[in-house]
């Protein structure tokens, strides 16, 4: 089990309205990032976030050369039956549109979003990026309390064997972004276990920041065009 982010830690998520402020600034020094191969990427925000909040990534993402989506489901305020709906069907729209796998990117429980449907739709997805995501432990993040009362029913602790599943990475490659910095989520709860298929990136700045991070621009950027093997040895590429 992780151990609570330190409370006084949140504070420095303050540090988000800087990195977003500087987000252009940074956008325009930063050209050489790997060329991408124009395949469709589709990027899910945190909780309470929206496609406006993930932008910069998005943006720097096409200027590499990606076919790069937002999720367009307004602010992100926790899985409703709608929304999963609505993101398998998504999946399958950018498939069929560009023949060939997706790859998702999803910011701390969009994070999670993402593995979720990677399990469900190996076939379909070509790799798998989380940002600050909760993969090891969700229960002891800074703002789960606001998360259950927005979300009732939601049990206090998740079912150890829940978790568990949970933490298991999806049978496609799985890249985890991280900040040992992070005010929301633990952050060793968003490191990918060990495997030939995972690896995780450490980059420096808050959570909340995260998508405007242009050390998380070239992490992303980088392993879109580098993607780990496939488990069981399919190419990462193909239909």
């Amino acid at each position: 089990m992780s151990a609570r982010t330190p409370w006084h830690w949140l504070p420095l998520e303050g540090r988000a309205a800087a990195e977003f402020a500087l987000a252009g600034w940074h956008a325009r020094r930063l050209r050489d990032l790997p060329a991408g191969d124009g395949h469709a990427v589709l990027v899910i925000p945190g909780f309470g976030g929206d496609d406006h909040a993930t932008a910069p990534l998005r943006r720097a993402l096409k200027q590499c050369g990606y076919a790069v989506h937002g999720w367009g489901q307004g602010r992100n305020t926790g899985m409703r039956r709608a929304v999963g709906q609505a993101l398998g069907a998504q999946l399958a729209r950018l498939r069929e549109h560009s023949g060939g796998r997706v790859s998702l990117i999803g910011w701390s429980l969009g994070g999670i979003f993402a593995r979720e449907m990677a399990r469900r739709e190996a076939d379909a997805v070509r790799q798998v990026i989380t940002l600050g995501s909760p993969i090891q432990d969700s229960d002891h993040t800074t703002i789960d309390a606001l998360f259950r009362l927005l979300n009732p029913g939601t049990p206090a602790r998740t079912p150890p064997e829940q978790r568990a599943a949970r933490s298991r990475p999806p049978a496609v490659p799985c890249t985890a972004i991280y900040t040992r910095s992070d005010g929301i989520v633990p952050w060793r709860a968003a490191l990918e276990p060990a495997a030939p298929h995972t690896r995780n990136v450490r980059v420096r700045g808050s959570h909340m920041g995260l998508p405007a991070n242009p050390q998380v621009w070239r992490a992303c950027a980088e392993a879109l065009a580098t993607p780990l093997p496939r488990p069981g040895g399919a190419k990462t590429g193909t239909a």
